[in-house]
């Protein structure tokens, strides 16, 4: 996909012109969804010429790769709370807000990656970032005997925040706090250390 993305270099005018771009399409995701979406309505609201759009990126769809792709530029890290439950809870109250919020650019997103396989493989390379860059609350929790030496961090996080995905992108249910809490809570079940009992109250 780096092959496909258009090339960037940091600051001055190129650097302003995808921030505008790319925050118009942000907006217009959220408005209207992908399929309405053409190079016209970005350049009218980004106030950026459609021939330069054109010429930068080609298509909405390559648009769309750029916007996941700055997604793995930014310097979000996880919650470092003391305890992986409180990490855990924390990180499922930070995505719970990015589904419920009206209107979502984070099931916009998600919902427009299954037009091309570009945006598909974008958003996949997304994820891996966000989990992986999250892995680092269960290498903590080892480290303080919360869990077992040898846990899977990755399985881990996607036992706690994949029942999110599951309930407001796939079946399209509202979910709450408290679920977002609850789904934290169960993840940690099975992988108790000596520590665990008391990490796991923190979310009682």
């Amino acid at each position: 996909m780096s092959d496909d993305v258009p090339s960037r270099r940091p600051g001055g005018r190129t650097a302003r012109i995808r921030a505008d771009v790319l925050a118009a399409l942000d907006a217009l995701l959220t408005e209207q969804g992908y399929d309405a979406l053409s190079i016209e309505d970005v350049a009218d609201r980004s106030g950026v010429h459609r021939t330069t759009i054109y010429r930068r990126w080609g298509s909405v769809a390559m648009l769309l790769v750029d916007l996941l792709h700055l997604g793995t530029e930014d310097d979000w890290r996880p919650p470092d709370t003391g305890s992986l439950a409180g990490d855990l809870t924390a990180i499922n109250r930070e995505l719970y807000e990015a589904l419920m919020v009206e209107p979502s650019l984070t099931t916009a997103v998600i919902a427009a990656s299954f037009r091309t396989p570009e945006a598909a493989e974008a958003l996949s390379r997304f994820w891996a970032d966000r989990y992986r860059r999250s892995e680092v609350v269960v290498r903590r929790a080892i480290e303080r005997g919360d869990i077992r030496a040898g846990t899977d961090a990755q399985q881990l996080l996607v036992s706690a925040t994949g029942p999110l995905f599951h309930q407001r992108v796939l079946l399209r249910r509202p979910i709450t706090r408290a679920d977002a809490d609850a789904y934290a809570h169960a993840a940690l079940a099975g992988v108790a250390g000596p520590g665990g009992d008391d990490a796991a109250s923190h979310l009682r």
